[in-house]
């Protein structure tokens, strides 16, 4: 069995930091494996062979760091070399610090949900991959690029991560958001057999509120649809993809991005919606054609002028432009002295509620999509007649 005793080495230099080590002994052989943790010797007690730090320390924090991180070190250690001994098979102490090499470079949150976001690329999970990318982002951008092991994830993180959140004034369900992509990362690492589950999200939110929804009533979608915006032909774009959503029934950005010329068969357009698989059908109306046919045609083989250019990385091109079409409806609201920022998603909403205030039933629109759980929508969507939903939308379309 081996050993691990923890070691201190001082600067050759005087006043400068020391280092601290591992030493790895078995079958009376003794390795050393070096950790990127420095102490001032002051800040080392050679008696209990542990960093040490005073209350009035300015280093403190960074001290009961190093001791929390050379914590989680020896358990990994002990782990390893306990499972080496139940393998019954010989090893050396040089096995166990290659084992902790593997260990530190596999089992790091940043390199094992890299991992997990390259499975779910291959396996055509594109959009659930990028949120995945996100949420990274984000934890990478709190720890400042530090990684940190899966097995050093705590409660005290957790709630310190999403402190720093709030303290950056984001809204409560985009910190849910990016913790739930975290807990499922930790969750898949624990069903991996990676580590043990020691409940670190226990005591932050992972739920999801309830958000005021911004619809705006057809007066105001009128007065977008007329707007002269001729002298600034970006403006004009983004209130004609605006409307488009509107008139194709609230339809989300993304799949209009995505909507093909084979999708527009005999007056209607069928599609999959991206964020569920579900199919769609819509009819093909004047309102739409008109706004189709104020650009040339697409060269690529989708059917709006969004992603034009064959070939090209489409879904960075199509991300691109919801941020251009968004940043633009912004100065298209001030032009109308809306008391709230124009997107994409309004147009969304905006279509649900105009078919409630025209008495549409809830089996047809579903509250307006204002379910807490989208799926309840796709039950009463799914087993409509899809001739009654163009109805209703020809009803609103009428309004304006």
């Amino acid at each position: 069995m081996a050993s691990i005793k923890v070691k201190f080495r001082p600067s050759t230099v005087e006043d400068r930091e020391g280092t601290i080590y591992y030493q790895v002994i078995h079958e009376r052989k003794v390795r050393q494996l070096l950790t990127g943790y420095h102490v001032f010797p002051t800040e080392w007690d050679e008696k209990r062979s542990m960093v040490t730090t005073s209350h009035g320390s300015e280093r403190r924090s960074l001290i009961l760091s190093i001791r929390e991180r050379i914590r989680w070190d020896l358990e990994r250690l002990t782990k390893i070399y306990r499972r080496l001994d139940t393998n019954g098979l010989s090893y050396s102490a040089d096995d166990v610090i290659d084992e902790f090499g593997h260990y530190a470079r596999d089992y790091s949150l940043f390199n094992f949900m890299e991992g997990v976001i390259a499975r779910l690329s291959r396996n055509g999970k594109v959009r659930t991959a990028e949120t995945y990318r996100s949420a990274l982002v984000s934890f990478k951008k709190f720890r400042q690029d530090e990684d940190i092991m899966l097995d050093c994830i705590t409660s005290e993180v957790m709630e310190s991560y999403e402190a720093w959140h709030r303290k950056r004034g984001v809204v409560p369900n985009t910190i849910s958001f990016y913790t739930r992509i975290l807990r499922a990362v930790y969750n898949r690492a624990v069903e991996d057999e990676v580590i043990e589950n020691r409940n670190p999200f226990r005591h932050v939110y992972t739920g999801i509120d309830k958000t005021v929804k911004r619809a705006l009533p057809l007066s105001v979608i009128k007065k977008i649809k007329v707007l002269d915006l001729s002298a600034s032909p970006i403006l004009d774009f983004a209130r004609d993809m605006f409307m488009m959503s509107f008139y194709l029934r609230g339809m989300s950005f993304i799949d209009m991005a995505f909507l093909k010329k084979s999708d527009l068969r005999n007056g209607y357009i069928t599609y999959r919606r991206h964020k569920t698989g579900q199919q769609l059908t819509i009819e093909w109306v004047k309102d739409m054609q008109l706004v189709l046919g104020k650009y040339p045609e697409n060269k690529s083989d989708y059917l709006l002028p969004i992603i034009r250019r064959p070939g090209t990385n489409e879904r960075c091109t199509y991300r691109n432009a919801g941020h251009s079409i968004n940043r633009n409806l912004k100065q298209v609201s001030n032009l109308l002295n809306l008391n709230f920022r124009l997107t994409m998603y309004v147009a969304r909403h905006s279509w649900a509620s105009a078919a409630k205030a025209k008495g549409i039933p809830l089996s047809i629109i579903s509250e307006g999509m204002g379910h807490d759980s989208e799926t309840t929508t796709q039950i009463y969507l799914a087993s409509l007649d899809t001739s009654a939903v163009d109805k209703a939308n020809v009803l609103i379309l009428k309004s304006l």
